[in-house]
């Protein structure tokens, strides 16, 4: 019950928190999107398995190199400024061997990672490049599993970075991108790079 609540909290913050972000944009152009872009690519984290948590394994917490996709568009509100909402799911995780009083044994401990981001996009546009900065607020939800546990949980994230679109032709773009993801997972806190490479379609 107090697992409920506390998801319930986040996904509170979360809905604020988007509300928020919308109405300041919009107050400060004073109209509706005039245009955008939709980014669909690969995406990596560099994250961790069983994180600040108490389990029969010996050594329970340890690095994950997490692997995925994210999916994102962004509204204009002028020619530098735009909203983003951005959604992206990383599945990874490492091999250990020991139980607390069991033989050794090899076997995989898994992380499965997704998150759903908000916020503003600054940009410029320079020739057939266009650099861009943003700061993101969401919810982040991890489950991790192996050696017969399993734990989940949803926390408050915040990240910020930026990247670069390079035009191919005049509606497709190519982006690389690098955020810095705050989480705080089973009562820690994480600061993990994210990286994503993929295809913007122009609109």
């Amino acid at each position: 019950m107090q697992d409920i609540c506390v998801r319930k909290i986040c996904l509170q913050r979360i809905c604020a928190i988007s509300f928020l972000t919308l109405a300041l944009t919009t107050l400060a152009s004073a109209q509706l999107p005039s245009g955008g872009n939709a980014f669909v690519g690969y995406s990596y984290v560099h994250g961790e398995t069983f994180t600040n948590t108490h389990t029969a394994i010996q050594a329970p917490g340890g690095d994950a190199n997490m692997n995925g996709w994210e999916a994102s568009v962004e509204g204009k509100y002028l020619p530098w400024l735009g909203g983003v909402i951005a959604l992206n799911w990383h599945y990874g995780g490492r091999d250990t061997i020991c139980f607390v009083s069991r033989p050794c044994s090899a076997f995989r401990l898994s992380a499965a990672r997704d998150m759903l981001l908000v916020g503003p996009r600054v940009s410029t546009q320079l020739g057939k490049y266009r650099p861009f900065a943003e700061v993101l607020f969401g919810v982040g939800y991890q489950s991790d599993k192996g050696g017969g546990i399993s734990n989940s949980d949803l926390t408050f994230a915040t990240a910020f970075g930026g990247g670069l679109d390079y035009s191919l032709v005049r509606s497709v773009a190519l982006r690389a991108q690098l955020r810095l993801v705050h989480t705080s997972f089973f009562g820690g806190g994480q600061n993990d790079p994210q990286v994503s490479t993929g295809l913007v379609f122009r609109f």
